[in-house]
């Protein structure tokens, strides 16, 4: 599948076929301003609180082009550091998510490792509990399956759910063109209709 052309589109474009529970929650966002879009197939995580192995373990088991997914846990610790994501980003894995905190962003920017996630903390987790990867999480207050399609950029974090992402994509695309093909002035002049219409 290509997976790439999942970026054409911003997380708002993919908000017209998709509905609220495809969308993670506001306090997952890019740490890196000008943060690139990125899209790929979730390799996801669920960690132990308090620990990073099984993030760990996953930047060596994802396939080239995937989008680690993972779910930490816990607010005391880091789960991924400056190194760590720099060895994923070698590997060919095109960025993370992660509800949970991070370390080295000053690192993580400088190498462009594309990282979202709801803060940083200098405090790194531990390493005792070997539990598997690539497994159904909860992340961001919502699903994530192994193999659904993330897009992130500035406006979010969409996940589109595998069994349709083709149908989606296409389902955006014409979404996007017919935007594009109806002026400003027409936009405004459809809004005030539809709003005159409620007060009517």
């Amino acid at each position: 599948m290509d997976y790439e052309k999942y970026a054409e589109f911003s997380p708002c474009d993919y908000a017209g076929p998709l509905k609220r529970e495809s969308f993670m929650d506001a306090g997952i966002k890019e740490l890196w301003q000008r943060i690139p879009r990125i899209s790929g197939p979730a390799f996801t995580v669920e960690m132990v609180g308090g620990e990073n192995l099984s993030l760990h373990r996953a930047i060596y088991e994802a396939p080239e082009g995937s989008i680690i997914v993972a779910q930490s846990n816990t607010m005391d610790y880091a789960v991924i550091g400056g190194n760590v994501a720099l060895i994923a980003k070698k590997r060919g894995i095109r960025g993370f998510i992660i509800d949970g905190l991070v370390r080295d962003i000053g690192e993580i920017r400088e190498n462009k490792v594309p990282i979202f996630a709801r803060g940083v903390i200098p405090m790194p987790g531990g390493k005792k509990n070997a539990v598997p990867v690539n497994i159904p999480i909860i992340a961001g207050g919502i699903s994530v399956n192994p193999g659904d399609i993330i897009v992130a950029d500035e406006e979010g974090v969409a996940v589109i759910p595998k069994d349709n992402a083709e149908e989606i994509y296409y389902q955006t695309k014409t979404n996007v063109e017919k935007e594009k093909a109806t002026s400003f002035e027409q936009w405004a002049t459809n809004h005030k209709e539809k709003i005159d219409s409620f007060y009517s």
